[in-house]
């Protein structure tokens, strides 16, 4: 290629790329802040004589308004949707009841599901609707999404390598082979590829990361809490009650087989009696959480029992002959960390509840709420004896003013107990959201509308998804304020003002000049080592530029070389179209930068998880290359 002179506006890329390593690695500022302050930078050196060229400061903000960065904001309030409806923790629960509750069954299920879906559909499209589910996983697993996200998001881009459609730079490819064509002989015409002329080395791909983390993901993966959405304030708080009043107890679900002795029974004389809770019945297929204390038993049927292990065991489930499941099933999503908890409800003076007893109020049926205990002073009154205190049949005994209930509660219930006058909910952290289960029909049809014009429409990418974002909003499935609140803004502005730089980096020629430098040191390699030193170059470009841009720039070069050393132009093509996947190393990929605030990523988690991945990638590649082409 021709050679090019370093020019003053190209050094100035330079410096401002070495400034962006340097602000990502170091992480002085946030990632998000040290992206603003190079688009800022970027646009003031624009002004300065000599680098007019450098941006072009009308267009300077053009990232917030470009098909990506809407891609992104689309698809997040499309999952917000789907998860508002509670298809998300159905999802997640599914995935627990096939996989269990271990990073090393999870992580190949939940990281191969993502991978096929991206392969027909746009990766961080598929990252952010299981973003979601990753979080109800995390909170009922215990496991911090700091181990789950990475897998997931870095198998969501190896994802779309399996067909033609799953990345933008497969997508271009085919184009730009019929425009390499015009300067071409007719004997050295290339054919475009397939649909599915890449899966193999797609399936490779993905294969090769699902391991990558099942086998060394204790070391390379960050054991480090995320930023919050992990359950972990529910444990806290169940520790909290357990220490201030003395409830040490458990979740258990019991089966109740046919003809038991128990059938007939009310829930309030088992409780009673045996020192115990039952938060929830299942009879043939009819749940009901926070039953009525009166309800009685009829079998076959399951209950969720909270209570000591010793007690349900040795007092209840053996004597009766009844079966301790080994872990939830029926209720696993019901009392989820993420759905129900322990909460704290106060009884304010001028109560219209002063005075009435809880069996008379039916707590449980107007309220949801399954009563605990009662503190009242210097004492706790339960059902369960403690060392200072004996059982107390806690729903005879009358509210006073002052008296803290400690309830069991689904989240949303406590939520709407918050407007009610007669109580005073003491609890804050908690997540205060309203689950619409009724609405999970309209999610579905704007979901699938915007997948069917993504599949199979020429429509822009970011207007397919936008029109299923609206139809989230428009058939109310979302507020206007709960999709604003579902974008990650802080990952819009990292994306959206790396995108100047990038077109920077191509315009001021500074990436022709890479290139050719590079291209120079390849001279008189074998036609391997070419091929090789051609997918080392395109990562390197992905790192620093759109992996488009870095396609369109390297396609016809690959092209040029290959026909040079007598290689097959078709497959130096495809290595750089492949190769421009390989965004690891940093979170400037959309997906990275996705998933790098829930979990509370830093910039030296990517270069440690994702230098090992990157190095896999182009060894994998290159063999699936070398064996199918």
């Amino acid at each position: 290629m021709e050679s090019l002179t370093l020019t003053f506006e190209m050094m100035a890329v330079l410096a401002l790329l070495a400034l962006t390593v340097f602000l990502f690695v170091s992480e002085i500022v946030r990632i998000d802040l040290a992206a603003v302050l190079v688009m800022v930078l970027l646009g003031a050196l624009s002004y300065m004589p000599g680098l007019g060229n450098l941006a072009d400061v009308s267009n300077l903000f053009s990232g917030f308004s470009s098909n990506a960065v809407m891609s992104i904001i689309a698809v997040m309030i499309i999952g917000a949707g789907l998860d508002k409806t509670g298809l998300m923790s159905k999802v997640a629960a599914l995935i627990i009841k096939r996989g269990g509750t271990t990073e090393a069954r999870i992580i190949p299920i939940v990281s191969g599901v993502v991978g096929v879906i991206s392969s027909f559909m746009q990766n961080v499209g598929a990252a952010a609707l299981f973003l979601p589910v990753i979080s109800r996983i995390s909170a009922r697993t215990e496991i911090p999404m700091s181990r789950l996200l990475m897998p997931m998001g870095f198998c969501a881009i190896l994802g779309g390598t399996i067909t033609m459609v799953g990345s933008s730079p497969l997508i271009l490819l085919n184009d730009l082979l019929i425009a390499s064509n015009d300067t071409l002989p007719a004997d050295q015409q290339m054919q475009p590829f397939g649909l599915f002329s890449v899966t193999p080395i797609g399936v490779m791909l993905v294969t090769t990361g699902v391991l990558y983390f099942v086998l060394f993901g204790r070391w390379v993966l960050p054991s480090q809490r995320d930023r919050g959405a992990d359950g972990g304030s529910a444990r806290s708080m169940q520790a909290y009650i357990e220490n201030t009043y003395g409830l040490r107890a458990d979740m258990f679900e019991i089966s109740v087989p046919e003809g038991s002795i128990l059938i007939g029974h009310t829930l309030s004389d088992l409780m009673v009696a045996h020192h115990m809770y039952i938060l929830g019945t299942s009879y043939r297929g009819h749940k009901v959480i926070a039953p009525m204390a009166d309800t009685t038993i009829e079998a076959p049927a399951r209950l969720a029992v909270l209570g000591l292990r010793r007690v349900v065991q040795e007092e209840f489930a053996e004597p009766y002959g009844l079966e301790i499941m080994p872990e939830l099933d029926a209720f696993a999503d019901d009392f989820a960390a993420t759905q129900s908890g322990v909460a704290e409800v106060v009884i304010p003076p001028g109560s219209s509840v002063i005075g009435q007893a809880p069996i008379d109020l039916r707590l449980r049926q107007t309220h949801g709420l399954s009563l605990l205990a009662i503190h009242r002073g210097e004492d706790t009154l339960s059902h369960v004896e403690t060392d200072d205190h004996p059982a107390t049949h806690i729903g005879r005994v009358p509210f006073q003013a002052g008296d803290t209930a400690v309830v069991h509660v689904q989240w949303d219930r406590l939520t709407r107990l918050k407007s009610d006058r007669d109580f005073v909910v003491v609890t804050s952290d908690f997540p205060q959201e309203e689950l619409r289960p009724h609405k999970v029909g309209w999610a579905l049809v704007f979901f699938l509308l915007a997948l069917g014009l993504i599949l199979f429409s020429d429509v822009r990418l970011s207007l397919c998804l936008l029109a299923g974002a609206v139809g989230m909003v428009l058939s109310r499935v979302l507020s206007i304020d709960e999709a604003y609140e579902a974008v990650s803004w802080s990952t819009v502005f990292l994306l959206a003002s790396l995108i100047p730089l990038g077109q920077a980096v191509q315009n001021t020629g500074t990436a022709n000049w890479i290139a050719g430098h590079v291209l120079v040191l390849l001279d008189g390699w074998p036609l391997w080592g070419l091929q090789a030193g051609l997918a080392v170059l395109a990562t390197a470009f992905t790192l620093v530029m759109s992996n488009v841009g870095a396609t369109v720039l390297l396609v016809p070069l690959a092209v040029s070389i290959a026909i040079s050393a007598g290689g097959d132009p078709a497959v130096f093509a495809l290595t750089v179209a492949i190769s421009t996947s390989n965004s690891f190393l940093i979170p400037t990929h959309q997906v990275n930068a996705l998933i790098m605030g829930p979990a509370g990523y830093k910039v030296i988690d990517f270069v440690k998880s994702g230098g090992i991945m990157t190095v896999l990638f182009l060894i994998v590649s290159m063999t699936g290359l070398t064996l199918f082409f």
